[in-house]
């Protein structure tokens, strides 16, 4: 009697075990013969905070749901085929990318396509070798509604403090070849004019290589050198790195916040600026969410690996205008700051 009540209960126990790991399966966790899904999520500026935050919040979907995050940074095309290379021989299913140069397009897709594993481009979109931009599930921000916004705010501002146009100029800053930089300043500039200033009075400082505060410092101080009897400034970018650059250069020749309105696009690294005790002439930013661009990107791949629910082909997202005043309420109901 007692071999047979043994036995039962070994029957039931392995049942108990099997029954568990059926669940943990279907929850997403790794079990018998079921890997955790593996995403990975590439950058091209690892150490920049809008990257961070899109790690941050990828890592936050991958909680939700139970599947695992690769987080590689790829500053040049090397880096981004062996990233590619890696993520493949760890046994991921896909990846979202933002690439350090967008005519990598055609190479990353065939990469992608050769390692079997899904793709999507998040930030910066793809560009072929027709010059087009390439058939890839993105995400990317309205980049020329932004840029209006940025411009907008810039003559807002220049209108409130009385400044007179003959004093005033205004200089813009990015990459020419990479097209949401390109929007993002043409935008700025159609709203200024539309404002009423001067087409003639708005400069373009070209940075080489990354827009960091390094290279829009170099562009601005040329365009500073140019223009040299300009009295007061207007500063806007690609990114709020370029508008700090700018500031910089103006304050490394005794123009301050008095003198000078800059407006990034970004939010999170003008905040640097923010926080400091006298004010600088960073005066605003038009916030973009890094929130949406890192869990919902993981969302959209994790979804379209489990169950083939592909992604939208292109999704834009927009931005809310913040300032030294309001940035602390806005970043925290945004999940920016605790």
């Amino acid at each position: 009697m007692w071999r047979l009540t043994l036995a039962l209960a070994a029957i039931i126990s392995v049942g108990s075990v099997l029954g568990g790991c059926e669940k943990q399966s279907q929850d997403g966790n790794t079990s018998a013969g079921h890997e955790k899904i593996k995403i990975g999520f590439l950058v091209k500026q690892p150490e920049e905070p809008w990257f961070q935050h899109e790690w941050k919040f990828a890592d936050q979907c991958a909680a939700k749901y139970g599947f695992e995050v690769i987080k590689i940074g790829t500053p040049d095309g090397e880096k981004v085929l062996t990233g590619i290379d890696n993520l493949a021989a760890q046994g991921a299913k896909g990846f979202i990318i933002c690439t350090p140069e967008v005519r990598l397009g055609p190479v990353i897709v065939a990469r992608a396509k050769a390692k079997n594993l899904k793709l999507m481009s998040v930030d910066d979109r793809f560009v072929g070798s027709d010059g087009k931009f390439m058939d890839v599930h993105y995400m990317g921000i309205s980049a020329r509604k932004i840029g209006n916004m940025v411009g907008q705010s810039l003559a807002d501002e220049m209108k409130k403090r009385g400044w007179k146009p003959e004093d005033t100029a205004a200089m813009g800053i990015g990459l020419e070849e990479l097209d949401t930089a390109r929007e993002r300043l043409e935008g700025a500039t159609e709203s200024l004019v539309a404002a009423g200033f001067s087409k003639d009075r708005i400069f373009t400082g070209k940075v080489r290589g990354l827009a960091d505060v390094n290279t829009a410092f170099n562009a601005a101080n040329i365009l500073l050198i140019q223009h040299g009897d300009v009295k007061n400034w207007l500063v806007f970018g690609m990114n709020d790195e370029s508008v700090l650059g700018g500031i910089r250069a103006l304050e490394g020749r005794s123009i301050g916040a008095d003198r000078t309105i800059g407006v990034g696009i970004g939010g999170t690294t003008g905040m640097v600026d923010w926080k400091r005790e006298k004010p600088t002439g960073f005066f605003a930013a038009v916030l973009i969410s890094p929130r949406r661009h890192g869990f919902e990107t993981a969302e959209y791949m994790y979804k379209w690996i489990k169950d083939g629910q592909e992604p939208p082909k292109t999704t834009f997202t927009d931005g809310i205008l913040i300032t030294r005043d309001n940035y602390k309420s806005i970043m925290k109901e945004q999940g920016l700051l605790d």
